[in-house]
């Protein structure tokens, strides 16, 4: 997840291969480099595993989606609040306008991962890593953001990447697979070959 959005930890590195994002290779870029500001968020955008990790406890839920809208599509703030609460609507928060002024500890974990999307989708991205992205989730839950963003995908015409141990999760969501073992893809088909006729 990391990789892809040129956040490696200090002690972590590229050692070969590339990563070829609209004919740009991600791999040759260093993690300071300025070019990331128009990739990382705007054209890949990532929902971590934790909600609470992602949102900041201190600020209003409004305002975090607007900082986004504003900083990434350059809108007012009048606009910024006007799509937040559409976005808070699409991503399945009742009564948007009420909770807008409303801080995460109010919310219970789906409602914070269904904001943590809305967040990813006010940038438009091209690409959205889902990095385990249900696992602090009941049952219940897990299935409707599972089924939440499989919607917004095909509306919103980006492409998913899932990061998850559950097969359950892939045979749901999965058209490609890639199967890892020890940091190496070991096993790469459609998700019916990788089920009914695995190598490994």
């Amino acid at each position: 997840t990391k990789t892809f959005s040129g956040m490696l930890d200090p002690n972590g590195s590229i050692t070969n291969g590339s990563i070829m994002f609209e004919g740009q290779d991600l791999a040759k870029l260093d993690p300071e480099d300025p070019a990331w500001e128009k990739i990382r968020g705007r054209r890949i955008a990532t929902v971590f595993q934790d909600p609470m990790t992602s949102l900041n406890p201190v600020r209003t839920i409004g305002d975090q989606i607007t900082e986004v809208i504003i900083k990434h599509q350059g809108k007012s703030k009048d606009e910024a609040k006007k799509e937040a609460i559409e976005l808070m609507g699409r991503v399945g928060i009742h009564d948007p306008e009420l909770r807008f002024d409303e801080y995460p500890f109010m919310y219970s974990g789906g409602m914070r991962q269904r904001i943590v999307i809305a967040i990813a989708l006010a940038c438009h991205p091209r690409i959205l890593i889902c990095d385990e992205p249900t696992t602090a989730l009941d049952v219940t839950i897990q299935a409707q953001i599972i089924r939440l963003i499989k919607e917004l995908a095909q509306e919103f015409h980006f492409t998913t990447i899932y990061i998850t141990h559950d097969l359950g999760v892939v045979a749901n969501v999965a058209d490609i697979v890639a199967v890892m073992y020890a940091g190496q893809i070991i096993e790469y088909g459609l998700v019916d070959e990788i089920f009914y006729d695995s190598r490994h």
